[in-house]
């Protein structure tokens, strides 16, 4: 791909409506975080298939203002109500892929308002204007989404009939490139403006009203019935009732954080914390630096196979170490320190491929790392394509993920990858027009793992932006959709990149 080169900024994203969103909104005179906003919501209407309003996001972001690199947390906690006994008690050993039950609370808007509201210029109505427009008048829907509502219709028809509603218009599946609108949802967001307006004050006092009609208003009472009353098929083969309510959503807000960080070279990589799978990287780059891949062929065997070693120790400790640093004591000064990872990487045979989980051993941190009858289940489901959690048995297909990366004139920087909400992950909430996102079920249902489901506790997620400086200034944001493939491909680029 060519380089591009310039002076003003740029908008990267997987789709182009929303790319053109975003750099429309630089060309007005919006920063990085005003088109970052605008460009997540463009990309929630024209890839319902790999985000939504529902699910959740994290995002890594440098404010020359602030002079700083900071990660926002959209990932929202898991209900009140879900626990493991109560997941036992409907005889289940592993939370549903779909339907009501493996819902979290979504985050993805409350997040988008608090950097809107604390980094960005615009207004309310500016950023979500153009996500209303496409919503409301339609946009050329793309062959993916097509071929994901043509494989899960029979579902829609037969269990989920609010999804019929929105994705089935006529009864029929839309065709590639037909004009698509989903208005149910475009009123949904026309109320929150309306609503948040509706008090006055400054641009600052709307977008706080906005969360609030999120989170305690008539977006949070349209969840809690649905979920309360509603029983639905999911992946079980069984109809369950949800576990979310108004109440979780009104207890849970975006958060923002220091990043982890690694020196590598000239590199100094930001990452989010372990209740992301973010730190995968930086463990990759702390056992690389101990080879010497400079002018690597990055085709050959020996550097591919050093890569998917380290990678493979790297990704041990994850399923070992990580989970919700607010629950669980995560040692990551351990897991990045050069004593530990000089003897990790003795175990890096430079004759043969490991076909062992390996994680490390740090004293009184982690979990037990076995297989268990839900990781064959996984790998089954992973089997069918690089995803991120799936839609399992109702369609076997994968779910996926978007990925954006804004710089403007300024230097100030924005990396996300939003994900979740998926059209046919869960039912549409008739009264809103989206479906909540089902990041629940990367939780375990295992007492004494990292990543053990609790109620208030962020499911570790596999979306992992990243943000770089190099000899200490802002450089580089990048990143990628894939579920756990996502921290291999964005450590090879940047492996490539460097060397």
């Amino acid at each position: 791909r060519p380089e591009i080169v310039g002076t003003f900024g740029v908008v990267t994203s997987t789709h182009w409506i929303a790319t053109a969103v975003g750099m429309g909104i630089l060309e007005r005179g919006g920063n990085a975080f005003d088109a970052a906003v605008a460009t997540a919501f463009t990309l929630q209407v024209c890839e319902p298939h790999l985000c939504g309003p529902g699910g959740d996001v994290p995002l890594i972001f440098h404010a020359v203002k602030k002079g700083k690199t900071e990660v926002m947390c959209g990932q929202g906690v898991m209900p009140q109500l879900a626990t493991i006994a109560h997941f036992r008690k409907l005889g289940l050993d592993l939370i549903p892929g779909t339907g009501l039950l493996p819902a979290a609370v979504p985050g993805t808007f409350d997040a988008y308002m608090l950097m809107l509201r604390d980094y960005g210029t615009m207004s309310l109505a500016d950023v979500l204007t153009p996500a209303i427009g496409y919503y409301m008048n339609g946009y050329p829907l793309v062959e993916r989404a097509s071929a994901t509502i043509d494989t899960v219709k029979e579902n829609f028809r037969d269990n989920w009939p609010t999804s019929a509603a929105v994705y089935l218009p006529g009864g029929k599946v839309p065709a590639p490139a037909s004009l698509f609108a989903n208005r149910a949802a475009g009123n949904t967001y026309l109320r929150i403006i309306k609503e948040a307006e509706a008090g006055g004050g400054d641009r600052e006092a709307v977008i706080e009203r906005a969360r609030k009609v999120w989170s305690r208003g008539f977006v949070a009472e349209a969840i809690d019935k649905f979920y309360t009353h509603q029983e639905l098929m999911d992946v079980s083969g069984r109809r369950h009732k949800g576990l979310l309510r108004g109440d979780d959503m009104a207890k849970w807000q975006a958060t923002i954080e220091a990043p982890l960080t690694y020196d590598y070279g000239r590199y100094t990589v930001c990452k989010a914390g372990p209740w992301a799978q973010s730190p995968v990287t930086l463990q990759q780059l702390a056992l690389l630096k101990g080879f010497n891949l400079d002018g690597a062929d990055p085709t050959s065997p020996d550097f591919i196979h050093t890569v998917v070693e380290a990678s493979k120790l790297a990704f041990a400790d994850r399923e070992k170490f990580y989970g919700d640093p607010k629950f669980v004591d995560v040692p990551m000064q351990t897991l990045l320190s050069e004593a530990y990872n000089a003897d990790r990487r003795k175990l890096i045979d430079p004759a043969r491929a490991s076909l062992d989980q390996r994680p490390g051993n740090v004293e009184g941190f982690g979990g037990v790392v076995q297989l268990r009858k839900a990781d064959g289940a996984r790998a089954a489901v992973a089997a069918s394509g690089a995803g991120e959690p799936t839609v399992g048995r109702m369609g076997q297909m994968s779910g996926d993920t978007v990925h954006f990366d804004i710089v403007d004139r300024e230097g100030n920087m924005v990396s996300a990858t939003p994900s979740g909400g998926w059209l046919h992950g869960s039912p549409v909430v008739p009264e809103l027009g989206f479906p909540v996102g089902t990041r629940g079920q990367i939780c375990w249902l295992e007492e004494g793992q990292p990543s053990s489901l609790a109620p208030g506790k962020r499911p570790r997620t596999t979306l992992t932006p990243t943000l770089a400086h190099r000899d200490g200034e802002p450089y580089m944001v990048w990143g990628s959709p894939g579920g756990d493939q996502q921290e291999q491909w964005i450590t090879q680029m940047f492996l490539r990149h460097v060397h």
